[in-house]
């Protein structure tokens, strides 16, 4: 059996597009931090290569083992639309950018990556993670944990792109004899 424990990153405050830009995480809810924490289990933690992961999961990590950086896991890279707000894309480029969002898939910013090759990027590194880690706790972003619900969940990706993911909250899919199981989504300890 197989189960990701997958965290969302602590805020960042960003107003725009965030994706492979490496902004830093708010971790001034210690609170949270604790709670969350409490509520992981004790194996090892993994994070996507950018600093707000990075943080949270050193936060998060105290004692348990920590595993290198993985880069796969970042967040969708938004290319020329990096920290553009939508409204801005929007003017620039109506088509494109009401396509990214309602007809997820192919289409992709420019310079930036789609949402079927983020898809195909996250679930081939938390494949070969949990190959070698059948539990494990992943700290990483709104997108990729997205992605790996889609899966679990067997929905199109319009769907998915509806459900709410928080900083810090907790998200928990098992797979037993290739079979998903959704235990938690969003959940904030």
């Amino acid at each position: 059996m197989t189960r990701l424990w997958l965290v969302r990153h602590g805020p960042t405050g960003a107003k725009g597009m965030c994706g492979w830009t490496d902004l830093p995480a708010d971790l001034s809810d210690i609170a949270a931090l604790n709670r969350l924490s409490l509520a992981l289990p004790w194996v090892p933690v993994v994070s996507s290569d950018l600093r707000r992961a990075v943080t949270t999961a050193d936060a998060l990590a105290e004692d348990r083992p920590r595993l290198p950086h993985e880069p796969a896991l970042r967040e969708m890279h938004f290319g020329d639309w990096e920290m553009r707000t939508h409204a801005e894309v929007e003017v620039e480029a109506p088509v494109l950018s009401r396509a990214l969002w309602a007809e997820p898939g192919d289409p992709a910013p420019p310079g930036g990556e789609s949402w079927n090759g983020l898809r195909t990027r996250v679930e081939g590194a938390l494949d070969r993670l949990a190959a070698e880690h059948p539990e494990l706790i992943v700290v990483c972003h709104f997108g990729p944990i997205l992605a790996a619900l889609q899966r679990a969940r067997g929905i199109t990706a319009l769907e998915v792109l509806g459900q709410r993911i928080e900083p810090l909250s907790l998200t928990v899919l098992s797979r037993e004899n290739g079979a998903w199981t959704v235990e938690a989504v969003d959940h904030r300890p």
